[in-house]
């Protein structure tokens, strides 16, 4: 037999961080917390807990959490239908969803929809932030419910769901254009002009280089994790970037920024991907990532889509 009230102090512990947390939202001793987090781990004969600051869960741990969550919406489910059932003495136990995404997503149109699934439902949200090609891996690990991906191949027990295009556009000030392409945006000026990397696992700049001048090039680079950041260090002459649509639209038009080559867009495919467990509970979820996707997001033809939301 499982036992769930270990398991759900171990889930606990990961989601607040800390054995002192955990023990203060379950009601317990930190010493009852750690007690039932070391007895399970002996039973088991693995580490589910990475003691630190924070606390985190090892790939088994996080396995374990995901059931629990999964556990935490069924019993959502079942008290909406027999209240009766839900004890007025005990600590209301809200599920937390664990959901992956991209960086540029969150900035431009991803909060909208969080946000309004957040006001009509119990749920609490931990977003976790990833480079669009490889916010699929957080799913396949186990580490998440769902996720906005690039990935259009349906992940094993999930839906897939296409929600457009990301665009963006090779940006930069007049003024970086003048002093570093004085005779155009020419291959060669492209290797001696710093360009801005969100981070190593960012690809966008590089793709927009084979896709404009048929091969890749090296080139100079400041390495900046923030897409607000990554605007205002554009708008400073700091380097060239690949921006999104909604976030250089008005500076665009205004001449702040200008395209380093005109009409080259570079497309991204994102698609929602959610666990096929969980997809039909959440379906509401999903209504409201392809709604606001749907309004902030380009077109994209895909193969058909997984079935029902």
């Amino acid at each position: 037999m499982l036992d769930y009230p270990a398991l759900r102090t171990v889930a606990t512990v990961v989601q607040t961080g800390s054995f002192e947390r955990a023990a203060t939202l379950l009601n317990v001793t930190p010493s009852a917390v750690s007690q039932r987090v070391k007895q399970i781990e002996e039973r088991l004969g693995v580490v589910l807990v990475v003691r630190g600051t924070p606390c985190t869960a090892t790939e088994k741990g996080e396995w374990l959490c995901r059931h629990m969550e999964n556990v935490g919406m069924l019993e959502a489910e079942l008290f909406g239908h027999l209240p009766a059932l839900v004890d007025p003495g005990e600590p209301r136990q809200r599920v937390t969803l664990q959901i992956a995404t991209n960086a540029d997503s969150l900035g431009t149109w991803f909060v909208e929809a969080m946000s309004t699934f957040a006001r009509n439902s119990s749920y609490l949200l931990n977003i976790a932030v990833d480079d669009q090609d490889h916010t699929a891996e957080w799913l396949q690990r186990g580490r998440v419910v769902a996720a906005v991906t690039s990935l259009e191949k349906p992940i094993r027990g999930c839906r897939r769901f296409a929600l457009g295009v990301l665009r963006y556009h090779a940006t930069a000030t007049p003024d970086f254009v003048a002093r570093n392409f004085p005779k155009g945006v020419t291959a060669e000026a492209i290797r001696n002009a710093p360009a801005l990397t969100f981070s190593q696992k960012d690809r966008l700049q590089s793709t927009w280089v084979r896709q404009t001048f048929g091969r890749d090039l090296d080139y100079p680079t400041h390495w900046l994790p923030s897409p607000q950041s990554f605007v205002e260090a554009t708008l400073s002459g700091m380097g060239w970037g690949m921006n999104p649509t909604q976030l250089t639209r008005e500076h665009l038009a205004s001449g702040r920024l200008v395209e380093l080559v005109a009409d080259t867009p570079l497309d991204v495919p994102l698609f929602w991907q959610i666990n096929r467990f969980a997809a039909d509970r959440l379906a509401e979820l999903t209504r409201e990532v392809i709604s606001v996707a749907g309004r902030n997001l380009g077109k994209h033809r895909s193969k058909t889509d997984s079935p029902g939301l």
